[in-house]
């Protein structure tokens, strides 16, 4: 006879109850639940830990719904072990949010599940989801379309919720059922190929599978396992890469440079780690947005910006071989300096001239006699380099403003001058020794001046 625990020590140590834990089981009354309930019961009292239950009503069955939570109070009764229940309108909730019955009611279950885990301050929440679930998963993430971790199925533990039973068939937990006379229901519904995309799957496509190899579930989820570790080398390896990216409240910038030389496996998961540390998440950003940011750093020539709306209000944009994505409006862009005409960029008025006049930039350039350089403005990304004249050597915009205790939001408005697409100057920092004018020979000037609005909000911050 099996022993109430030895289908559960197939899970990994880690995600079994500890000595003396707290723990929730969700329980829809369904074999797979009371079986989970019945060895996590014994394994508790075992390792001298409590167990508590939930329950979700989701009112979409009417009578069935209210008979499968009498039926869960009654059993739970009888075991001696601490019911919550919760009840939500899926159907209403679905209609104001726009999500599917099954989106729906998953959103309302897991919401209830966690709030009364913290509320009964159990550590870890347990559902029963065996091997067969999982292999239904990774077939549905290939056949709707999916990426690498979309075919790594599901974890056995994921922030602090667990599934110990990822290793159990539902073969075994029938016989299970059946050694041990577990009391349970089925909602009708799971009868229904019609009801939802799963039931097709469970019910008409992994029978034939199965006709093919009997021991088919068993071997995708040994490709989901295997897959997911080559998915997490390949997540270290994106986290590795975009340590060093430059995260500020609104916006993260990335150089083009280590992204071009991470491998394309990598380059994915280096653009989602950059909505992580945007602070917006990963949700709703699929293949097709990763690949448009792909395309637009492909198309974008060198010293020009291409621009590109994004899920969660974001926009990406390239500049300088910077890639920067914000969700605050950005009006800086880089724009070409005319002759003797002032053009007014951001916080203040820039003028480009023959000769110096009031407070500016002076630099030199050492092209074609008779030829006129292209002298662009431009926001200045954090990591590109100044050689000052008399350093030993090259040092970050970053670093520079930091030594000089610019504020973030003060760089960030800081009008940086190039000439001919290369970084010649950053106001309040300073000109590029390869800019730099030397004795008397002639040079340019870009007459630089806060504009009035800049002007007064500088005063009223002074008071």
């Amino acid at each position: 006879m099996t022993t109430r625990t030895e289908l559960l020590k197939r899970a990994p140590r880690t995600v079994l109850p500890r000595a003396g834990q707290r723990v929730l089981c969700a329980v829809s009354g369904g074999l797979d639940s009371m079986c989970l309930l019945h060895m996590l019961k014994a394994l508790c009292e075992e390792r001298g830990g409590q167990i508590a239950a939930a329950h979700f009503n989701h009112r979409l069955r009417g009578a069935a719904a209210d008979r499968d939570e009498e039926f869960v109070r009654e059993i739970c009764a009888r075991w001696g072990i601490p019911l919550s229940v919760g009840r939500g309108d899926v159907g209403e909730y679905a209609k104001r949010e726009g999500l599917s019955t099954e989106e729906a009611a998953r959103n309302l279950r897991y919401a209830f599940l966690r709030r009364t885990a913290a509320e009964r301050e159990c550590e870890c929440l347990y559902t029963a989801h065996h091997a067969g679930d999982n292999a239904e998963t990774v077939l549905l993430n290939l056949i709707r379309g999916t990426g690498l971790t979309g075919l790594t199925g599901m974890d056995w533990e994921r922030d602090g919720l667990c599934r110990p039973l990822l290793g159990v068939t539902r073969e075994e937990l029938e016989a299970y059922a059946a050694e041990w006379k577990i009391p349970h229901i089925e909602d009708a519904t799971n009868a229904d190929p019609e009801a939802a995309a799963r039931n097709l799957l469970r019910l008409q496509v992994m029978p034939l599978l199965k006709e093919l190899n009997p021991r088919a579930v068993e071997h995708i989820c040994g490709m989901a396992r295997r897959l997911r570790g080559v998915d997490r080398s390949l997540e270290q390896d994106a986290a590795a890469r975009a340590a060093h990216v430059e995260a500020q409240e609104g916006r993260v910038t990335l150089s083009m440079e280590a992204l071009a030389a991470a491998p394309a496996a990598v380059r994915p998961r280096m653009l989602l780690r950059l909505f992580d540390l945007l602070g917006v998440g990963r949700k709703d950003v699929g293949a097709a947005h990763l690949e448009a940011l792909m395309d637009l750093a492909r198309r974008t020539a060198w010293g020009k910006e291409g621009r590109l709306s994004l899920p969660h209000g974001v926009t990406a944009r390239y500049c300088r071989r910077w890639l920067i994505l914000e969700t605050r409006p950005q009006i800086l862009t880089e724009v070409q300096l005319v002759p003797g005409r002032a053009l007014h960029w951001g916080d203040y008025a820039l003028t480009l001239l023959d000769r110096p006049e009031g407070e500016g930039i002076s630099f030199f350039w050492r092209g074609r006699p008779g030829q006129s350089p292209v002298v662009t403005a431009a926001p200045c990304p954090p990591g590109a380099r100044l050689t000052l004249p008399g350093a030993r050597g090259s040092r970050s915009v970053k670093r520079l403003c930091l030594d000089r205790r610019i504020s973030l939001a003060e760089r960030d408005r800081l009008p940086a001058i190039y000439v001919e697409g290369k970084l010649a100057a950053v106001w309040r920092l300073g000109v590029d020794a390869a800019f730099a004018p030397e004795g008397r020979e002639p040079c340019r000037f870009i007459k630089i001046e806060k504009t009035k609005q800049q002007i007064e909000e500088d005063g009223h911050d002074a008071q």
